[in-house]
C-alpha cells in the first residue's frame, strides 16, 4: 500500500508542478493581453478625444481674447451715457461669453478652468468696483477701465499664457 502511494506521488508531483507552471504562464499571458488591450483602447480614445480637447482650448482662447480689456471695450460700445448702464452692459457681455463656454470645463484641466474663471471674475470685479467721481459719461470711463483692467492680478492674458502652456504639454 505504501509503495502504491509512493508510486502515485511520483506520477502526481510532476503533473502538479507542470499544472502550476502552466497556470502561472496562463495568468501572465492574460495579464499581458489585458494590458495590451487597455493600451490600444486608451490610445484609440486619446486619438478621438484630442481634437475635442483642442477645440475646447480654442474656444477658451477665444473667450479670453473677447474679455481682454482692449477687445472688450472696443467691441462693446456704450448704449447710453449712463456710467452704471455701461458697466452693466460690460458685465453682462462677459457673463454671456462665459456661460457660452461653460461646457468646455470638462475638456480642460482643473487648474486651467480655475484660471479662466479667475480671469473672468477679476474682470467683472474690476468693472463692478470702478468708481470715479470725475467721470460723468460712459465714454469717459472707457480709458480708465482699460487702464485698471490691464493691471489686474489675474488678467485674460495670464490665463491665455496658461492655456498655451497646457496645450503645448498636451501636444508633446
Amino acid at each position: 500500500m505504501g509503495e502504491q502511494i509512493l508510486g502515485l506521488m511520483v506520477y502526481c508531483i510532476p503533473a502538479l508542478v507542470t499544472g502550476v507552471i502552466a497556470f502561472l504562464f496562463f495568468r501572465e499571458h492574460t495579464d499581458n493581453e489585458n494590458n495590451r488591450r487597455n493600451f490600444i483602447l486608451k490610445e484609440s480614445i486619446q486619438k478621438e478625444s484630442l481634437p475635442i480637447r483642442l477645440q475646447a482650448y480654442e474656444r477658451l482662447t477665444l473667450f479670453l481674447e473677447r474679455i481682454s480689456p482692449q477687445n472688450l471695450l472696443k467691441r462693446v460700445s456704450p448704449i447710453s451715457q449712463e456710467v452704471e448702464d455701461y458697466k452693466s452692459l460690460l458685465i453682462q457681455t462677459v457673463e454671456q461669453e462665459y456661460e457660452h463656454n461653460l461646457s468646455q470645463q470638462i475638456y480642460v484641466s482643473d487648474p486651467c478652468w480655475r484660471i479662466v474663471s479667475a480671469a473672468k471674475n477679476s474682470t467683472i470685479q474690476t468693472i463692478v468696483s470702478f468708481k470715479n467721481k470725475d467721470v460723468s459719461t460712459a465714454n469717459d470711463i472707457r480709458p480708465l477701465v482699460l487702464d485698471i483692467l490691464l493691471n489686474n492680478e489675474v488678467t485674460a492674458e495670464m490665463a491665455l499664457n496658461f492655456l498655451n502652456e497646457e496645450v503645448s504639454i498636451l501636444l508633446k
